[in-house]
């Protein structure tokens, strides 16, 4: 017994120095800035998880190989929650509300079977999708599997690390697994004078060019080399605009918010640069089948609720930790109704709870939006009528009000109403979660029917260059053919701003409508940590495209429905 024990030890010590190593090749490679952003940027379970990886791969057989790469990406891959956040004060559950969280009895709707191979096998629609990438016929939550890659994605923060650990593993001339599978874009840190992350930029453009990546959405065409060089912007929405995401692929990205291509009916995840380097020189990935929760929101939207309420809603329900590795699955005749933005903003939102991913099952008005987007052929997976949900959650979204997170938690639910009495400095309208063309029109909408002017400056920052031109081509309903950009102009708003993540992660002192200052923001974003928007006392109330808008108009947290 003694002996097996100090076996345990020494093979544990083994995988210390290999993660570490593992860790100096991106500090080799990567500026310190990208190094401490990437952190930031991905989810708080996974930073967490990474300290554990030498405990599990002492006992991974290609460690002992001395196969350093794949068995740190193996168990980062299949990453746990070891430090939970700090409990905060959550608002009480409206009792009019009728929400119940139960264990999932048998579901008995008609759905299709198991398609992934002969044996029938009742599945959800994550591990279906995972069992097809797999090429296995079965899968239950819990096992470990080889999955390969349909697309990975990398940007300006974190692909500089990613493409060191490449390089030190696969060496300094390897190609990649497949140069039309890797996108490239630049979008976090661009619109600055910051040395390093200019720099940044520079060493995508530098991999781009030297690997003949299809995919490089560059910012400028800076020399001879041409690969899609008209500018996008927030990789989580250009991957869905520029066709990237299909249903029943599998999508890994260096951005915790990946997870917001689980929309389209897909199994997509954030990792980090080890994870993202191994895959680049394998088109692999080994993961662990997460549990399902359901989540069935049914009933009608009422017209002063979004998508972002309802995901805020459920947050503050289960808290940060409550789908830590957990797939989470959106049905219901009120996700049936949503456009492809609003349920973006759904699968956005789930690394807050947490979640492994977020998917919500391909129909016709996936099929919509993809026309024209993709001509690659792709199959569709759901859950089957009697799969095993480890939990659901039910919600009638007719009965909900607008809600906020206050600070410094996405979990920290109140209700907007109840938070009348908070004097505010700013709002911020931007973000992969909140700065889609919808998101603007929603808060053009409330500002053209108020006919005011906004109260506190009110910055503005479309997710692509798409969104940018929407704002000034699109008329918004009900304002006799105006658009947002005249809208905005009309109520005092800042210009649309150039397509990035800008202030959302703070930045350079320079980025765009960062927080220099302690103010407290309205911001459709999607954290609120400290000093996530720049300054560590700024305080950020997280909430829909309607409660922002309120809330410029009057200068308090506000409720839409005084204007709606």
């Amino acid at each position: 017994m003694r002996a097996q024990v100090q076996s345990i030890r020494d093979r544990e010590r083994t995988a210390r120095v290999v993660v570490c190593r593992s860790f100096r090749s991106v500090e080799a490679e990567c500026s310190g800035a990208a190094i401490a952003v990437c952190c930031a940027a991905t989810s708080g379970a996974g930073l967490a998880a990474m300290a554990t990886v030498a405990h599990h791969a002492a006992f991974s057989p290609a460690l002992r190989d001395g196969s350093s790469v794949a068995s740190g990406s193996e168990f980062y891959g299949s990453r746990v929650s070891v430090a939970a956040a700090p409990k905060t004060s959550v608002a009480p559950v409206q009792r009019n509300m009728r929400v119940r969280a139960v264990m999932a009895p048998p579901q008995r709707q008609e759905r299709s079977p198991a398609s992934t191979g002969a044996v029938k096998h009742a599945m959800t629609a994550t591990e279906k999708i995972l069992a097809n990438a797999s090429e296995k016929t079965k899968l239950t939550p819990g096992e470990n599997v080889w999955v390969k890659a349909d697309v990975l994605m990398t940007h300006d923060v974190c692909g500089p690390g990613t493409i060191g650990i490449f390089k030190k593993e696969f060496g300094q001339n390897a190609k990649v697994w497949d140069r039309e599978k890797i996108v490239l874009i630049p979008d976090h840190y661009i619109f600055t004078s910051d040395e390093r992350a200019n720099r940044n930029v520079d060493i995508l453009r530098d991999f781009a060019h030297e690997q003949d990546i299809k995919y490089f959405y560059d910012i400028t065409d800076r020399s001879n080399f041409r690969a899609n060089p008209d500018y996008k912007g927030v990789c989580h929405v250009a991957l869905a605009q520029e066709g990237h995401c299909r249903p029943g692929e599998v999508l890994f990205g260096t951005d915790s918010h990946t997870c917001n291509a689980g929309a389209f009916g897909q199994f997509a995840t954030g990792i980090g640069n080890t994870d993202a380097g191994f895959i680049m020189g394998t088109g692999k990935l080994l993961l662990k089948v997460p549990p399902t929760l359901r989540f069935v929101l049914d009933g009608e939207m009422p017209k002063h609720l979004l998508a972002k309420d309802l995901i805020l809603q459920i947050i503050g329900e289960i808290s940060v930790a409550g789908a830590t590795y957990r797939a989470m699955e959106f049905v219901g005749t009120a996700v049936e109704a949503m456009t492809m933005e609003d349920r973006m903003t759904l699968c956005n939102m789930v690394v807050e709870a947490g979640g492994k991913n977020g998917v919500v099952p391909a129909d016709a008005t996936t099929a919509k939006y993809l026309e024209g987007k993709t001509s690659k052929p792709y199959q569709v997976f759901t859950s089957d009528g009697n799969a095993s949900f480890l939990r659901e959650y039910r919600f009638d979204v007719s009965k909900l009000e607008p809600v906020v997170a206050k600070p410094h938690s996405p979990d920290n639910r109140g209700l907007a109403r109840e938070c009348k009495d908070v004097k505010i400095d700013r709002v911020y309208i931007g973000s992969c979660t909140g700065g889609k063309t919808e998101d603007f029109i929603a808060a053009a909408e409330l500002l053209a029917i108020s006919g005011q002017k906004v109260k506190v400056p009110t910055f503005l920052v479309p997710a692509t260059q798409k969104v940018w031109m929407d704002l000034y081509s699109l008329p918004v309903p009900g304002t006799d053919g105006k658009t947002c950009a005249e809208i905005f102009e009309q109520a005092g708003c800042d210009t649309p701003a150039s397509p990035s993540c800008a202030a959302c992660l703070g930045g350079p002192r320079d980025t765009y409508a960062r927080m220099n200052d302690p103010q407290v923001c309205v911001s459709t974003t999607n954290r609120n940590f400290p000093g996530r928007m720049g300054h560590k006392e700024g305080q950020i109330y997280l909430a829909s495209p309607y409660t922002a808008a309120a809330s410029a108009l009057t200068g308090f947290v506000t409720d839409p429905r005084e204007f709606l």
